[in-house]
């Protein structure tokens, strides 16, 4: 009976719920943590707000997060461009893609070198690396050599190439090679007669998918965002990508409502037909919508990719 009651007494102990005291501390940080996020919301909030609020109101009570009228005057102005809109998201999702794409490869076969301890060029190539992290050659040298020595004037492959490479993302694949991939498994790989690509494609790469997430991400959003080098190199419009058409818009509304040329009575109807503040905002929704909905996805291996390199107990 007695064996039978110390049973009976583990399983309800098992059974009870340890609950662990929050401390006063952990609340304030949580108060802390929830202002910082919605303030951190906020500017987004106003963005889609005046976005999609008459442009009249915005002139006479400013920017507000509870506008007198609503209007989608501005989204109506950027879809003006409709053709020309529709062509430079095409670019920019070919870019986006191609370039994500090949910069991965590039990147991950180049990591991988690197992590490899028997390779004669190890500390060669982490040099070579680095070195234009430290010391870049200007915008001017870069111009200099791609439009007169590779003759890639107005090609849309200058808007791919030059951001296939990050010395940080390298560091990062790197690195996740060396502490999340074990040596044995690529040694086990090499004594059952498998090459290096053999052993990087079907043992190595499989295994990089969160890291190759996170970086990815990061790519494809610079490439999303990019409208330097287009602003540089391009001047078809059918290589337009999307960043650059909304920033010739927005010249453009400032250019009309600025020119000191027009008469006043034209340039008030110019003013009343042209809603700048709520265009502006259109267009920046238009550029960072794709994102926003993209991130939520790739968010887990964003963080984890970024946290490769810590230091591991």
């Amino acid at each position: 009976m007695s064996t039978l009651a110390a049973k009976s007494n583990i399983n309800n102990r098992s059974n009870i719920k340890i609950k662990k005291k929050k401390g006063i501390g952990q609340y304030i940080l949580a108060a802390f943590l929830g202002l910082y996020t919605l303030f951190c919301l906020l500017p987004i909030i106003l963005v889609f707000v005046v976005a999609f609020s008459d442009d009249k109101s915005i002139v006479s009570n400013g920017f507000s997060y509870f506008p007198e009228k609503y209007s989608l005057e501005g989204f109506k102005y950027v879809f003006k461009y409709g053709k020309q809109l529709a062509v430079s998201y095409g670019v920019t999702i070919f870019i986006t893609v191609a370039g994500t794409l090949m910069g991965l490869m590039f990147m991950s076969l180049l990591a991988y070198a690197m992590s490899r301890k028997d390779f004669r060029l190890r500390r060669f190539l982490s040099i070579f690396v680095m070195v234009p992290m430290l010391f870049s050659g200007g915008q001017l040298a870069s111009y200099i050599v791609y439009t007169s020595m590779y003759h890639l004037k107005d090609s849309i492959w200058l808007l791919v190439l030059p951001l296939t490479i990050s010395t940080m993302n390298i560091i990062i694949l790197r690195t996740y090679i060396q502490t999340s991939i074990p040596d044995e498994l690529m040694e086990s790989a090499r004594i059952d007669g498998a090459s290096e690509y053999r052993t990087f494609f079907q043992i190595v790469l499989p295994l990089m998918k969160p890291a190759l997430a996170s970086v990815g991400f990061m790519l494809a959003t610079a490439y999303w965002n990019d409208w330097q080098n287009a602003l540089l190199y391009i001047s078809s419009e059918n290589k337009m990508p999307l960043q650059l058409l909304l920033v010739r818009i927005q010249r453009s509304i400032e250019f009309l409502l600025n020119n000191k040329n027009i008469t006043g009575s034209a340039l008030a109807v110019l003013q009343q037909g042209i809603p700048e503040y709520s265009c502006t905002m259109a267009t920046v929704i238009t550029v960072v919508g794709p994102i926003m909905v993209v991130y939520p996805f790739f968010q887990k291996y964003f963080i984890k990719g970024l946290t490769v390199g810590s230091v591991k107990g």
